[in-house]
């Protein structure tokens, strides 16, 4: 069994969900960070214990830095000094093109998507790094297959805040590298979860399963898979990958 201290952003449903539950039953203390469905983020929670682990549910917007802040000292009291942090949380706006777009939209999207990435990598460095007095660590940034297609006509700036992650992703670890703190990504494909529907767009992964080298969607389980094998033991020479999980695509 592993053990320490996780938090996963946007963990109350889809891929963040999936994570957690992982974790949780691989031994991991588990924050389970959400932002406005509490009642999901609480039933997370409640099947790690029910299985035996442990885990707290932790309310904060990831596009504010004063709630990102609190929320990390609220996981520093209940369960001591972090080992593990999954950015995930992230969102997608409705289908349009880049001349359709208004800059609400955008502040919006990199605010979340980037910003609020920087912002949580940040504090989970100021507590794993050996330079901090930490004993080491394990961030892993969830990307996106978009962020090298570009997704024209559908949401680029979604895809360009992923092509943001990627790059963070190559600084960040090798920045801290020395310090005891692996930095990896995960690229999911065509992935079956609600994302999709709040783009407008609720069945566009089963529309273009199609376009898939498998022939088939991924499930938030085969993502939680990769994303907890990097945040292993097992990939303890890893640091600065970016691992498609695409199907091929």
């Amino acid at each position: 069994m592993e053990s320490g201290v996780l938090l996963v952003t946007g963990a109350s449903r889809g891929i963040g969900a999936a994570v957690a539950l992982e974790a949780g039953r691989r031994g991991w203390a588990v924050a389970v960070n959400y932002a406005s469905q509490s009642l999901a983020a609480d039933e997370v929670v409640r099947r790690i214990r029910e299985a035996g682990g442990r885990a707290m549910a932790v309310r904060a917007d990831v596009g504010d830095e004063a709630q990102i802040e609190a929320m990390f000292r609220q996981v520093d009291a209940k369960f001591g000094r972090l080992t593990g942090l999954v950015n995930n949380a992230g969102v997608v706006d409705v289908q349009a093109r880049v001349d359709e777009m208004q800059g609400a939209r955008l502040e919006r999207m990199f605010r979340i998507n980037v910003t609020g990435s920087f912002l949580c990598a940040r504090e989970a460095v100021r507590r794993m790094s050996t330079r901090h007095g930490g004993s080491g660590g394990a961030i892993v940034n969830l990307s996106s297959a978009a962020a090298r297609l570009g997704s024209p006509g559908l949401y680029v700036d979604y895809a360009a805040s992923k092509a943001a992650i990627d790059t963070m992703t190559l600084g960040l670890a090798r920045e801290v590298a020395a310090e005891g703190v692996r930095v990896n990504a995960v690229r999911p494909g065509l992935i079956d979860t609600e994302i999709h529907a709040s783009g407008g767009l609720p069945d566009r992964a089963f529309q273009l399963a199609g376009t898939v080298p498998m022939q088939r969607v991924g499930t938030a389980d085969e993502i939680a898979a990769a994303v907890l094998w990097l945040l292993s033991p097992e990939a303890s020479y890893t640091t600065g990958a970016l691992l498609d999980v695409t199907g091929g695509r």
